[in-house]
């Protein structure tokens, strides 16, 4: 009896799967940098700050006493830049219909809503880390009289949060509006019209739902829990709106 052998097939190895959340993340961080409109306002997010705060001090012949307090309200241009940074990252992707590619690339809309919210956090925290440092160096070399340094590490750390914070809340904004203009505008009004007159007329209200007034309280020393609450209810409602709509949201 003649045995028929017969030859094994080597199948080739195919690798499935979804790609990984740091490579999601990874690919997130590159396209907000990606557009001139993204890297225009990480850069003016990294020098508006130690460049207004320059011409301040060699403009002006007031004795500052305490840096923690120029370097809190220097910390509000660069957060606040860094809001739009966050908006673009997930309004821009629907006014210039590149969600659609995403969405194909990527089915799991949470999953890419989750890579976006991580990768503008680590982008703004570098960017409001590197802006702080500049202005704690022109603090530093400036002719403003002696500066107590007291409290400077507590404003520090509260701006680079800060950059994360506002950067979350622009990208959920950005994803619940899903159009850029319309969320840049709505946004800043609501932060620099509504809230300095509820500031006036109610500033009891206003202290627990102004995200701008908190993080300057916090980075003076003035703030507490109530402040943090006011942050983390801002990134949890914007975040939270922007993925219920983006997962109801047709793309087509």
């Amino acid at each position: 009896m003649t045995a028929t052998l017969t030859p094994s097939v080597a199948h080739p190895v195919v690798r499935t799967g979804a790609a990984s959340p740091a490579t999601l993340v990874g690919i997130e961080l590159r396209k907000s940098l990606s557009t001139r409109s993204g890297r225009t306002l990480a850069v003016a997010a990294a020098v508006l700050a130690p460049v207004i705060t320059a011409v301040l001090a060699l403009t002006s012949d007031d004795d500052l006493g305490s840096a923690s307090g120029p370097v809190g309200a220097m910390g509000l241009v660069t957060v606040l830049v860094l809001l739009s940074l966050g908006v673009l990252s997930t309004a821009g992707e629907w006014t210039h219909r590149t969600v659609q590619t995403t969405f194909l690339l990527v089915p799991q809309r949470g999953r890419v809503l989750a890579a976006k919210a991580v990768a503008t956090a680590l982008l703004g925290a570098a960017v409001a880390a590197a802006s702080t440092a500049a202005t704690v160096g022109v603090l530093a070399v400036a002719p403003v009289g002696d500066l107590s340094w007291d409290g400077v590490p507590r404003a520090v750390g509260v701006v680079v949060a800060a950059g994360a914070t506002f950067a979350v809340i622009g990208a959920g904004i950005g994803a619940a509006v899903a159009n850029s203009p319309a969320a840049l505008t709505g946004t800043y009004l609501a932060l620099l019209g509504v809230m300095p007159v509820l500031r006036l007329s109610q500033p009891g209200l206003a202290e627990k739902a102004d995200p701008v007034d908190a993080v300057l309280s916090l980075a003076t020393g003035h703030g507490g829990a109530t402040q943090v609450l006011v942050l983390t209810g801002w990134v949890v409602v914007s975040t939270v709106a922007g993925a219920v709509v983006t997962r109801r949201r047709a793309v087509a």
